[in-house]
């Protein structure tokens, strides 16, 4: 299970599918040109946490408030205007390795735990 971060709260994916209103199929142009530019300004606000992720962060006891996700989203958004992949973001004590492309947060650990870390495969850095 996964969490995904809309608007700076945290939901759980399974409840969010639930309730989330998807038009039928067999409405009008003018309904899918709105399904298509919801799901376009709600990419911009949200954001997934991985279950790896979220464990790393509940193992640590680390909360992050609604300051804290949309902190961390707005830095998803510039590394993705940027034209990045896969960044490390380094938000407060806290180390984020993100999937930009996917908007998911892959791994998290706090920056005392990533001082004799390597990080590969990452083409950018968010320093917030």
């Amino acid at each position: 299970m996964g969490y995904r971060v809309i608007n700076g709260k945290l939901y759980s994916v399974e409840d969010f599918m639930q309730h989330q209103n998807i038009a039928p199929k067999n409405k009008e142009t003018n309904n899918n040109f709105k399904e298509v530019l919801k799901k376009e300004l709600n990419q911009k606000d949200s954001f997934v946490i991985s279950n790896h992720a979220a464990e790393r962060l509940k193992d640590r006891n680390i909360t992050l408030n609604e300051g804290d996700m949309n902190k961390i989203n707005e830095g998803i958004n510039k590394a993705n205007e940027k034209g990045a992949n896969e960044s490390l973001i380094l938000y407060k004590d806290l180390v984020l390795i993100a999937s930009i492309k996917n908007r998911t947060i892959i791994t998290a650990m706090g920056k005392e735990n990533g001082k004799e870390n390597v990080f590969t495969n990452i083409d950018s850095v968010v320093l917030l």
